[in-house]
């Protein structure tokens, strides 16, 4: 267990290794699982103000899902998430590009400089999941099949997970709580 600041941070988040290979998973991230990427309570008021910036980097099929269901919704557990097409499909967010991988509309807003706000924090910090408690968070490897080509990419380039998530890490908590996690971890 590593502890900075206020949070608690499993000991997996160093220990195993990590990169993204869309490549190889296509974005599956983006349609798998039992509701849409969770959100902040911040994050619904943003995602509402955007929206209009964003729709044109969605498919019709997500404009529709969000025309229905809210630029966020609740979902089964109480949570706050993004919508999702059909019954818990992609996120309605989501895109595909020329070569069949699912991409975040709000990420590709943020990249071409429409907006200031990359995406929801829950999809740039995986695979970490954030637990909430009243005293600290909790930040645990979320370990999913669908993420194995990640897992044997970040081992053959021995990228361990807080590294390769430095971005959303540091996005999340602040450039001194990142430091501070190196000098944990690294000493």
């Amino acid at each position: 267990m590593i502890i900075v600041g206020d949070t608690v941070l499993s000991d997996d988040i160093k220990e195993n290794f990590f990169v993204c290979d869309l490549e190889a998973c296509k974005g599956a991230c983006c349609v798998e699982g039992d509701a849409g990427a969770p959100l902040e309570d911040e994050e619904t008021k943003i995602i509402e103000d955007i929206y209009p910036l964003v729709k044109d980097y969605i498919t019709e099929e997500g404009r529709q899902a969000i025309a229905k269901q809210g630029t966020w919704v609740i979902d089964k557990d109480g949570d706050k998430g993004t919508p999702t097409i059909g019954d818990n499909r992609e996120c309605a967010y989501a895109l595909t590009d020329d070569r069949g991988i699912l991409k975040c509309g709000i990420e590709q807003a943020y990249l071409d400089g429409k907006i200031t706000w990359k995406k929801p924090i829950s999809c740039h910090m995986y695979p970490i999941r954030v637990t909430k408690y009243d005293q600290f968070d909790a930040l645990n490897y979320d370990r999913w099949h669908i993420c194995d080509p990640a897992c044997q990419l970040g081992s053959s380039l021995k990228v361990p997970i807080y590294k390769f998530l430095k971005d959303a890490l540091t996005r999340k908590y602040g450039e001194a709580w990142y430091a501070e996690l190196i000098e944990e971890i690294e000493g």
